[in-house]
């Protein structure tokens, strides 16, 4: 991975993992969600301003994982976010998981432009794109 704009840290909590002791899976969306949200605060496009304004929507329309290596309780990791593609209609982010330097999970979101009022998809705006465009983008081809 190059040198993401933004690391989100969390700590694996008890609450986050199953009867197995480890990260149940659905917590890895709630984690890359809350890296989602940081990363749109650090290029100038905070969500709790864009909700409120009813200026865009841009809802996830697919997500994916893939788990490498357990995430316990009381582990620290890192999330590095990169563009994986954007189009002026959606973007996609490509996240990785570490645990020190060792990458234990990825994640791939789509999130859709939509115009808030009517809930039809619309271009991103220019602005936005184009703060989307600071982001890194992904290492591997066709992520």
């Amino acid at each position: 991975m190059t040198t993401p704009i933004i690391e989100h840290r969390f700590r694996v909590a008890l609450h986050d993992t199953d009867a197995a002791g480890v990260l149940f899976f659905a917590h890895l969306f709630r984690h890359a969600h809350d890296a989602y949200e940081a990363m749109m605060v650090r290029i100038g496009w905070p969500l709790d301003g864009l909700i409120r304004g009813r200026q865009i929507g841009l809802p996830l329309v697919h997500v994916e994982a893939d788990f490498r290596h357990p995430m316990r309780h009381g582990d620290q990791v890192a999330v590095k976010i990169e563009r994986a593609g954007l189009t002026e209609r959606d973007f996609s982010l490509a996240y990785g998981f570490f645990i020190h330097e060792f990458e234990v999970a990825t994640a791939l979101s789509v999130h859709a432009a939509i115009d808030p009022r009517f809930g039809k998809r619309q271009r991103l705006s220019p602005e936005l794109a184009h703060a989307l465009t600071a982001l890194p983008p992904c290492a591997e081809p066709g992520v």
